[in-house]
């Protein structure tokens, strides 16, 4: 009878256990899964180039605003647009209660991101990338803050592909005549400006096999007379706007040929070899944007060759 009751009382001991252990598990689950909840990512994107590899890393769930310079696809419409990227306000972002906010070197102002830190709220800065190294540091470091590493693997092993496929072609352009490139960056109000040694259009020229023909550094106001003594093969243009530009090529070299009459007197005016850069791939240095424009402009003047 003793060890009747003794088996007993161990078995209600085990019972009692086993409930404890369960109610153990169940509470530290219910901690987990609100823990969980608490580290949900909700992203600010303040930079084109920076939006672009959150899309790539197949991120666009975490967000929920951009700046005004960056491109979202008409199915993501409904995420808030905040103003440009240099001229952030603080109240606009902390509204929408966001746990990070990342952006180009030139995001800010820094009293607007000083706000934010002092709010708890994560604010990091990529730098601009003038290289694949840059380039590839960035989504790294994007995809380690959106838990992203897997597709981090596969963007960067494509965009390396791809950054060899126009490395490949700078090595043939190398062994031909470089056709002359100009790119004019037009601004309403302002006349045309050139883009010279240092800006974005020259890394996507030189990325493309082409010899960007403005040897001076930076960008440089040129009359019609001064673009002509140049002589351009190929004219590439690009628009300073927040929106997309709907023009075909054809549209926009006709317009700019009435506006600068005089150019239809260059290689590029007589041959119709006036083409468009979207404003995204201007900004944030190498990135998706530019390689896709480098590439888009380098089978142009394959095409152009043959």
């Amino acid at each position: 009878m003793l060890f009747q009751a003794n088996r007993h009382a161990n078995k209600s001991a085990n019972n009692w256990r086993l409930f404890f252990q369960a109610l153990s598990l169940s509470t530290f689950a219910a901690l987990f899964s609100t823990n969980a909840l608490s580290q949900e990512i909700k992203l600010v994107s303040a930079g084109a180039g920076v939006t672009e590899l959150v899309l790539a890393l197949d991120a666009a769930d975490e967000l929920v605003a951009v700046d005004s310079t960056s491109y979202l696809p008409e199915h993501l419409a409904s995420i808030a647009k905040l103003g440009y990227h240099r001229m952030l306000s603080a109240e606009g972002i902390m509204a929408l209660s966001p746990t990070l906010v990342v952006g180009s070197e030139v995001m800010g102002p820094e009293t607007t991101l000083n706000v934010l830190k002092q709010a708890k709220i994560e604010v990091v800065k990529l730098p601009s990338s003038a290289d694949e190294k840059q380039l590839m540091t960035n989504i790294d470091t994007l995809a380690q803050l959106l838990k992203r590493t897997d597709q981090a693997i596969k963007l960067k092993q494509d965009l390396h592909q791809r950054l060899e496929g126009l490395n490949k072609q700078q090595q043939l352009s190398q062994q031909q005549a470089q056709p002359k490139i100009l790119f004019m960056l037009l601004q309403e109000g302002r006349g045309a400006r050139v883009g010279g040694k240092g800006t974005a259009a020259d890394t996507i020229i030189a990325l493309s096999g082409a010899k960007n023909i403005a040897d001076f550094e930076g960008y440089k106001s040129l009359s019609q007379e001064g673009i002509l003594s140049l002589q351009p093969d190929v004219i590439l243009l690009s628009k300073r706007s927040e929106q997309s530009d709907t023009q075909t090529d054809e549209q926009t070299a006709q317009a700019l040929l009435k506006e600068m009459p005089l150019l239809v007197h260059t290689p590029a005016g007589k041959n119709g070899h006036i083409q468009t850069l979207a404003p995204q791939a201007l900004l944030g240095g190498l990135g998706i944007s530019a390689i896709g424009a480098a590439e888009t402009l380098a089978a142009t003047l394959l095409k152009q060759d043959q």
